[in-house]
């Protein structure tokens, strides 16, 4: 099993400098490195405090210039944001400057909050996406490419910087829609995928929807490789799970307000946090997710495994304003512990990583 962190890059509040906040995101990286993980995956969002991370690439371009094995991924590129000929140009040359180490994750968006901003339409973020999903490869994998659609006009050209993996960097795309997600099954794309803060059951719910796009598109389900995006602690220290916890609720609440639009800000940027209509308390969010003590939320994870059947587990590290230093070292507790344990457990032996020391 492949494990990877997911950071956000989040500001709750004036407390933490937008520097702060990407400094801590470079510092977990690195340390998930040296702590054992496959991947450290840096997400995209705009204008707002829900996430400092404008540009994934960028992000992925300066942390291989901190690492040297871990891979660095997207998660994701909000395609319809882009223009296509600086996209799949910077894609190459991300790729070269991490010596083929990146993982392209890809998506459509969702929040109008940003759309607007950019001068695009929502509306057409999924057709756009489908002919992003027709350029990718092609321009990634021939030596010279044009496309002419609705969205995406391009005129014969060629990427002068080439990819280093052959023949191109994994694409990983999320999508809430049944049929791209069948499309990407076809064509042999890898997918992102999360319940959020659901519990076993909502796992199941997730696991038969993903097998039921396998048999539409007409391909086996364990050819397709599955991410998991997924919240998860271990301590025997109830106020550090709490404080966890209430920072993943904080980022449910803020993506939830953009994506109803009915996000409020008092100063034109720092959002306000408002309670969601339903949402769980921080008890019944411990209760549908991985958190507790070691065994428990080593037990915890192997039984979500059993469902879902995921290739990769993206856990998320960089979420409100939880602390630092306590996350840092919960990263290394999951390389030391956690990850060897439930490798054990799956008959997939790995070598714990050598003790990691934090100045």
């Amino acid at each position: 099993m492949e494990f990877g962190v997911f950071t956000l890059a989040q500001q709750r509040s004036y407390n933490q400098s937008s520097q702060e906040v990407i400094a801590n995101t470079v510092e977990q990286t690195v340390l998930a490195e040296q702590a054992g993980f496959d991947a450290a995956w840096s997400a995209e969002h705009h204008f707002n405090n829900y996430s400092l991370s404008p540009s994934p690439l960028m992000t992925v371009a300066h942390c291989a210039g901190k690492t040297s094995k871990i891979r660095l991924g997207t998660a994701v590129c909000i395609l319809p944001l882009y223009h296509p000929a600086r996209f799949l140009a910077e894609v190459g040359y991300v790729d070269t400057v991490s010596n083929g180490r990146l993982e392209l994750g890809i998506g459509s968006g969702y929040q109008q909050f940003e759309f607007e901003r950019f001068g695009t339409s929502l509306a057409d973020a999924g057709p756009m996406f489908q002919e992003y999903l027709d350029v990718i490869p092609m321009a990634l994998t021939q030596q010279s490419f044009e496309y002419h659609g609705k969205y995406l006009d391009i005129p014969p050209s060629s990427i002068s910087v080439r990819c280093v993996q052959d023949p191109m960097p994994p694409i990983w795309v999320t999508t809430g829609n049944p049929k791209v997600r069948e499309r990407a099954m076809k064509e042999g794309h890898n997918l992102f995928v999360t319940v959020l803060h659901g519990d076993l059951d909502a796992i199941q719910g997730l696991r038969t929807k993903l097998e039921e796009s396998a048999s539409e598109a007409g391909t086996d389900i364990a050819d397709t490789k599955l991410g998991f995006l997924r919240c998860g602690f271990a301590s025997d220290n109830k106020a550090e799970i709490e404080s966890y916890l209430d920072s993943a609720r904080f980022a449910r609440r803020l993506s939830e307000s953009l994506k109803d639009r009915r996000q409020q800000t008092d100063d034109g940027y720092l959002m306000q946090e408002v309670p969601l209509n339903k949402e769980m308390s921080l008890d019944e969010m411990a209760a549908n997710l991985p958190v507790g003590s070691v065994n428990q939320v080593i037990d915890r994870m192997l039984a979500e495994i059993e469902i879902l059947k995921p290739h990769h587990i993206a856990l998320q590290t960089q979420l409100g304003d939880f602390d630092q230093k306590t996350m840092l070292k919960q990263i290394e507790l999951w390389g030391d512990k956690i990850i060897p344990a439930i490798n054990k457990a799956l008959g997939q032996d790995t070598v714990a990583p050598a003790k990691v020391v934090n100045g």
